[in-house]
């Protein structure tokens, strides 16, 4: 699974529109950023061109980054029908003990966004789900000992 990145065509979406911001907008207003800095003379003492560097750095590596995922990615089927297990893309709703139940959609790692109710598969919890079935109890390994979670529902 770790050769693929695991995309929503939302997520693609989200992407592909970042990398043209990146390589279009972001990359001239940088460009200025630096010719103004180099403008201003003795650049082993510049602090607009050393951080406009800096930003080009990570902006670069952002964009390589991008353009790794977009070769690469499998698109995440999310068409919210019934599934007989946990596998990315599904919408599962568990429960621990007698909590409230929680719904999450199991993204990959690009995705992930737990406060919005994405979760990775690969993290602890989404990897411990997959394969799991509606009434399973699954075991969750948890810093501060294991949580036992019960799938009440799996889309």
């Amino acid at each position: 699974m770790a050769d693929n990145m695991y995309l929503t065509a939302d997520g693609v979406q989200k992407l592909e529109k970042e990398l043209a911001e990146l390589k279009g907008p972001a990359r001239a207003a940088l460009s200025k950023r630096l010719k103004a800095a180099i403008e201003q003379g003795d650049l082993s003492e510049n602090a607009d061109y050393s951080k406009a560097k800096e930003d080009q750095s990570f902006m670069e590596g952002r964009i390589q980054e991008i353009e790794a995922m977009l070769k690469s990615y499998v698109i995440i089927d999310a068409n919210g029908n019934k599934r007989d297990a946990v596998d990315i893309g599904a919408t599962i709703t568990i429960q621990e003990g007698s909590d409230d139940p929680e719904t999450y959609f199991l993204v990959g790692p690009a995705e992930a966004d737990p406060a919005h109710g994405k979760i990775s598969f690969e993290s602890p919890i989404g990897s411990a789900l997959l394969k799991h079935k509606v009434g399973d109890t699954v075991k969750v390994a948890a810093p501060g000992g294991d949580i036992l979670f019960r799938i009440l529902e799996i889309k």
